[in-house]
């Protein structure tokens, strides 16, 4: 877990004070980890880094040298941009054709970026991976209220105190809290047992083989009986329009589609999230990304990304 803080202003090997460009700009990991798990997307992340550091260098220079921790300045602004963002992010789901997955994450050494241009991805940029990055873990995060969220993951992730979130949030620290407090009960709630990482592998890679072979009674074996599929094209992609619910039915609707693949898709075993997926390649690019979510050697959870929008960061091992 990332721990709390930031640079403070001037913090250099030999004690000396000097609020340079680096001492600001070393903060700039820590923003882009907050802002993608508050809002499940790379690009908006880099978008309230931008932004963050636009209002830094909107100060003068008696403002920012009254500043003693640039790094703890930077965060609550980035705290206070992504909960706005939060806010307006529910009323633009509303408009969202299906279902909105957070945005997968590759191994950190296989992103390229999404901006244009090209070219990889700056090391700055890329998010750290741990249990808080997992795809079951942010939709949880989803779910919650964007004051719960933001509560939350400043506190559990970052370990900043709640009298400091309150400054974020626009509550008391008691209620940041109680906010807090809420949000870990539904986290307790959803959370699996840990599945060691070679026993999720053996699971996907199963999954696979049954799947490439279109064998249903395999992949019945592989699923929960009361497993759910989601997918998410965003209306860029074609999808199932509603989540496949149960394991009967994702496997004869995973069957089905090895059928409309096969000869043009390969499936890929990668890292996504930080645990054992599977990519779809086809003509040369990758078309789908899944998730998953086991739990006593089966799979409970399924997440399908097509959206193209939603897959700038992949490419080809």
């Amino acid at each position: 877990m990332t721990t709390r803080g930031g640079t403070t202003r001037g913090e250099r090997g030999d004690g000396q004070r000097d609020p340079d460009l680096g001492v600001i700009m070393s903060e700039r990991r820590r923003l882009i980890n907050l802002g993608y798990r508050l809002l499940g997307s790379v690009a908006d992340a880099e978008d309230v880094v931008q932004e963050t550091y636009a209002r830094w260098y909107a100060l003068s220079a008696r403002e920012q040298q009254a500043i003693e921790s640039p790094g703890a300045w930077l965060m609550t602004v980035a705290g206070r941009i992504c909960l706005n963002l939060l806010g307006s992010a529910r009323a633009r789901r509303e408009t969202y054709v299906g279902d909105w997955i957070p945005e997968p994450l590759p191994e950190p050494t296989e992103w390229i970026t999404g901006r244009s241009g090209g070219g990889g991805i700056d090391p700055a940029d890329r998010v750290t991976f741990d249990e808080s990055v997992t795809m079951a873990f942010l939709v949880v995060l989803d779910a919650m209220t964007p004051a719960e969220r933001v509560a939350f993951v400043l506190h559990d992730v970052f370990r900043y105190p709640f009298g400091e979130i309150a400054g974020v949030v626009g509550r008391s620290p008691a209620a940041c809290r109680q906010l807090a407090s809420s949000a870990r009960r539904r986290v307790r709630t959803a959370r699996t047992p840990a599945v060691p990482g070679a026993g999720q592998a053996d699971v996907v890679t199963r999954f696979r083989i049954a799947w490439e072979a279109a064998d249903i009674e395999a992949l019945v074996g592989l699923l929960d009986p009361d497993a759910t599929a989601t997918a998410d094209g965003g209306g860029l992609a074609v999808t199932h329009p509603r989540p496949l619910v149960g394991g009967e039915r994702i496997a004869h609707g995973y069957a089905e589609i090895a059928g409309l693949w096969a000869g043009r898709t390969a499936l890929l075993e990668c890292t996504v999230n930080g645990l054992p997926g599977l990519v779809a390649r086809q003509d040369g690019s990758i078309a789908t990304v899944f998730s998953f979510e086991i739990a006593g050697g089966r799979i409970r959870r399924i997440w399908a990304v097509r959206n193209p929008e939603k897959l700038r960061s992949w490419r080809i091992g």
